[in-house]
């Protein structure tokens, strides 16, 4: 007896409340605790709701991406090879529990039903005897049994009721037309819910094929049940009734058992699901991992260096992918170097062609003025001294023009060898455009940070660069045009960007291409190593140099080199 008025008890796997309902009274309501179970099923459905939900918000993300378009979607839904195998072991997973749940809620109806079957014909038949015994027993002597004799229907009845109590089922006994005369739940039969008459289909079995036992699946409003039906069968041999058990309880245990098994069945492949994505998972990083290496190994390969090949152990499919990429990195390194050899050669000749020719064009007027003067010394001209003054400012002149050329030369072999040092880039660019302010035909206008913008890089290397530059803007103008050079600079964080801009006649589409080409020129006169020199400059301090032309217009050179970074 509980002192309070309730109390709660936990007992043998089992949660208990008592109440105290009166002086000498106890109400205990039991209930097995299944908290672990209950848990379990909770997370189960938690996580199936998340791989719904996520899958929905997937295809919801991929139609508006792709605008619902059915080639996009298509383009969309391609996946990767990790997406791949991870879908699969899903889909394997999703795929047997559906077949193993199908298959299994099929086994236990047919299982069920069989069972209720069995069930039923024992029951009845044992009924059956019973009845037979019973209506024997009320039978007057040497007269025919008929149920519907009002002489024994109120004993009959009795009887029936006291069957369908012991054996723990409903009973209904019709007569040989197929009325019912007795029945252990006569009240749906009086209110009118239930006919009265027997089943047409079982009626016809038993009166007409005379079949010994029939089930027949019926329903009432949403209740599903199975009936069996037998005649009853006097000593000798003829039916004076139709006995019915109808077993109203057997879908409602068969929902009970297919929803537990559900449950069951859920519960273990959430954990399946888990363990499933956990194997895919360390399978598609094992692979991965070895295609990101090989990627990695393949975004290294270079011609200007050597590959190194890649060791693999295992003998694979990926072994022989490797083993195919190495023999790729060997024949790469080998016509590589063949390659090298000849662009260098090639190189060298060109280069060995273009001095030659620059060195030709000063010499052939230098001969000839020599020449010239040798034939004035020899016919005693009287003009010789005149003579011989302009040959040697001839000579001079060729002889610095010679100079320039071995300078550009010396300038370009230079630019890989710079002398790195921290300085202000505003101060080159403004020193570089005062050589130009003296000239009334050349305006140059700078937008330039006051504060200083410090790079690191080899001064006289960025020097030469604006110069090549702006002199090369000042060539794209034509004579009879005022040239106008804009000189702009933009900061962020980690670069500079500074476009210097002319208006020229821009550079024809044709040869855009070869513009920072070495020994490439437009002009009558010059190396062409102007703008090859200046994106080597650039590249030699980490940055970029491009350009933007318009045809009567004007040319935009851009120069984005990086900031020097205070640690």
């Amino acid at each position: 007896m509980p002192r309070e008025e309730f109390k709660r008890v936990k007992k043998n796997g089992y949660d208990e409340l008592w109440f105290k309902a009166g002086p000498q009274k106890v109400v205990i309501i039991s209930k097995q605790n299944n908290f672990f179970i209950e848990s379990i099923t909770l997370f189960s459905y938690i996580f199936c709701a998340f791989l719904l939900v996520a899958g929905i918000f997937w295809l919801l993300n991929i139609s508006l991406r792709a605008r619902f378009s059915k080639e996009k979607i298509r383009y969309h839904w391609q996946l990767s090879i990790r997406n791949q195998i991870h879908g699969t072991v899903i889909f394997v997973s999703v795929l047997s529990f559906l077949v193993i749940g199908v298959a299994t809620i099929l086994f236990f109806i047919n299982r069920y039903e069989n069972s209720n079957r069995e069930k039923l014909s024992r029951v009845i038949h044992v009924m059956e005897n019973e009845v037979r015994g019973s209506l024997s027993e009320l039978a007057v002597a040497e007269e025919v049994v008929q149920v519907n004799d009002p002489m024994y229907s109120e004993r009959l009845e009795r009887i029936i009721d006291k069957i369908s109590e012991i054996h723990a089922v409903d009973v209904n006994l019709y007569d040989l037309e197929g009325n019912l005369q007795i029945s252990s739940l006569p009240l749906p039969y009086s209110k009118g819910v239930i006919s009265k008459k027997m089943d047409p289909t079982a009626y016809y079995h038993l009166n007409t094929k005379k079949e010994v036992q029939f089930f027949k699946e019926e329903k009432i409003g949403k209740l599903d049940f199975i009936s069996n039906y037998v005649p009853v069968i006097d000593a000798t041999g003829r039916e004076y009734a139709y006995l019915n058990i109808p077993y109203f309880t057997s879908q409602s245990k068969l929902q009970e058992e297919i929803a537990n098994f559900l449950v069951t069945i859920i519960n273990l492949n959430a954990f399946i699901f888990l363990i499933a994505g956990i194997i895919a998972l360390f399978i598609t990083n094992r692979i991965t991992r070895s295609f990101s290496f090989i990627s990695e190994k393949m975004k290294a390969v270079n011609l200007g260096k050597h590959n190194e090949a890649i060791n693999w152990n295992r003998d694979d499919e990926i072994g022989e992918l490797v083993k195919e990429y190495n023999k790729m990195v060997g024949k790469l390194d080998a016509s590589a170097e063949v390659l090298a050899r000849s662009e260098r050669e090639g190189a060298w000749r060109e280069m060995a062609r273009q001095v030659a020719h620059e060195i030709k064009n000063p010499l052939t007027p230098m001969k000839l003025s020599l020449q010239y003067l040798q034939k004035s010394i020899a016919s005693k001209s009287p003009n010789v001294e005149e003579l011989t003054s302009n040959v040697a400012k001839t000579l001079v002149e060729q002889i610095e023009h010679l100079n320039h050329i071995a300078g550009e030369f010396g300038q370009f072999a230079n630019i890989g060898n710079p002398k790195q040092e921290i300085f202000n880039l505003n101060e080159v660019i403004r020193q570089v455009t005062l050589l130009h302010a003296v000239d009334d035909r050349i305006h140059i206008s700078m937008n330039l940070p006051e504060k200083p913008v410090t790079i690191n890089a080899d001064r006289t290397h960025i020097n030469r660069l604006f110069t090549n530059l702006i002199l090369n803007a000042l060539q794209a103008v034509p004579s009879e045009r005022n040239v106008q050079i804009s000189i702009d600079e933009k900061l962020n964080e980690s670069n500079v960007l500074i476009k210097i801009k002319d208006n020229g006649n821009g550079i024809s589409e044709a040869v855009r291409s070869k513009i920072f080409t070495p020994n490439f020129t437009t002009k009558t006169s010059g190396t062409g190593l102007g703008l090859a020199m200046c994106k080597g400059i650039v590249e030699q301090a980490k940055g970029y140099i491009w350009f933007e032309t318009e045809a009567g217009v004007g040319t935009t050179f851009f120069v984005d080199l990086p900031l020097h970074q205070v640690k």
